[in-house]
């Protein structure tokens, strides 16, 4: 491989690691609004939050696969560049921790809908309300909540 070749090469590679940081931190940033619209209970918010960071994941899937091939060709990195490459795995690691968190929140918020909907169906044993083919498995029959 010719030593321009090996320059162009390289430069690729330190852009592609850029951007991947740009979008990392895009990610960073939708994962927290993700945080702030569950807590406000805002769903346009939440939906925005989720549209951009499936932007952000497509992006960065399409710029992990130039990574590879850039390090395929180019055999060895730079140490600035491995430095790069590192603060983005660090990053991404903060995502999947605000992911995570985030999930937790739904999870919850989830399992409190199905204890509401439990009570107001009358159908208090533990079971799940959908089952495996995702159909309704709930008690129908009707039930005094109160009397007067």
């Amino acid at each position: 491989m010719s030593e321009q070749v090996r320059d162009e090469l390289d430069d690729a590679l330190t852009a592609v690691l850029a951007e991947m940081g740009q979008f990392v931190g895009q990610l960073l940033q939708a994962l927290e609004f993700e945080r702030v619209a569950l807590d406000d209970n805002d769903a346009d918010a939440l939906d925005r939050a989720g549209s951009k960071k499936q932007q952000a994941l497509l992006r960065l899937e399409q710029l992990d696969t130039e990574r590879l091939q850039l390090q395929k060709e180019l055999s060895s990195i730079s140490p600035t560049q491995e430095s790069k490459w590192a603060g983005v795995l660090n990053s991404l690691q903060r995502c999947q921790q605000l992911n995570l968190r985030n999930g937790g929140v739904v999870n919850q918020r989830l399992q409190q809908v199905r204890n509401a909907l439990a009570v107001l169906t009358g159908n208090t044993d533990d079971s799940k309300l959908y089952g495996r083919s995702g159909e309704l498995r709930a008690n129908l029959r009707s039930q005094a909540l109160a009397e007067a």
